[in-house]
């Protein structure tokens, strides 16, 4: 599972204040604590209205000071993502792109020729309400990656993760969605805002560790989440063990020993 820390985000209050506040060292905390939980990817996400490359720069700058861990640079404005690619030391992601105006048409050309990951969500206009819209748009979308002559392993597909309370099928269609996607392509990965799910709903984590087993049951192999959350994370490495993706659970049994989850009663 490719975990993408989520906890840099502007739209998080105290990340807010943070900002606002140009607390370095919270900042810094943040990126540390993640990377030592096991994050592939640190989060960034600015949420300002105005200077959002500067305030990019500046909190990419200070996560780099105390960790080599590629950076997801978070924007829905895709020339804000493309300006602040130059201020990694190396290759990370940029989240997201998708069918909506010329956001692909930004993006995919300063990756095409790198390293670069992307995220990519499977919305154009609005959110498809349906499996076969999401799928049509997921077309679409595959359409541009190889007219850029990007390699499927750099994408990570979002099927759009929303409110289980308002949702009229459960959880349904964005399994459909990740199946299908990963038997058209093995190599492509499938990632989503893991917590979205149960937005609304008592003892969310319950919710969240629930979706985060049938979803990876289902192909989803990325994940935008909380490292730090023990309770997710040990979940996330047993599932593994169960679908037969740790062999002879050695990841378990190392994440165990480095403390990365519990404490759970034996």
């Amino acid at each position: 599972m490719i975990i993408i820390g989520e906890k840099i985000n502007g739209s998080i209050p105290s990340v807010a204040k943070a900002i606002a506040e140009r607390n370095e060292d919270w900042i810094r905390h943040l990126a540390k604590i993640q990377t030592e939980a096991g994050a592939d990817f640190i989060d960034v996400c600015a949420s300002v209205k105005d200077n959002e490359v500067e305030t990019l720069h500046w909190l990419i700058d200070l996560v780099q000071e105390v960790t080599d861990t590629p950076i997801c640079i978070d924007s829905p404005n895709p020339e804000s993502c493309v300006a602040a690619m130059p201020f990694c030391k190396r290759p990370g992601m940029i989240n997201s792109v998708s069918m909506e105006g010329n956001k692909v048409d930004v993006v995919f050309p300063a990756i095409a020729n790198t390293s670069w990951q992307c995220v990519a969500l499977l919305c154009a206009k609005g959110i498809p309400s349906s499996a076969e819209e999401r799928l049509q748009v997921f077309d679409q979308l595959m359409v541009k990656v190889k007219e850029y002559g990007i390699a499927p392993s750099r994408i990570h597909i979002d099927p759009l993760v929303e409110m289980l309370c308002t949702s009229e099928d459960g959880i349904s269609m964005v399994i459909e969605v990740i199946q299908s996607v990963k038997k058209q392509y093995p190599a492509i990965h499938v990632t989503g805002a893991v917590s979205n799910i149960s937005f609304n709903l008592p003892v969310r984590k319950l919710l969240n560790q629930a979706f985060l087993v049938l979803a990876m049951n289902a192909g989803m192999d990325s994940g935008v989440m909380d490292p730090t959350n023990r309770d997710m994370m040990g979940m996330m490495y047993a599932t593994e063990a169960m679908l037969g993706l740790d062999e002879y659970c050695m990841e378990y049994i190392g994440a165990y020993r480095e403390n990365k989850f519990g404490p759970v009663k034996a």
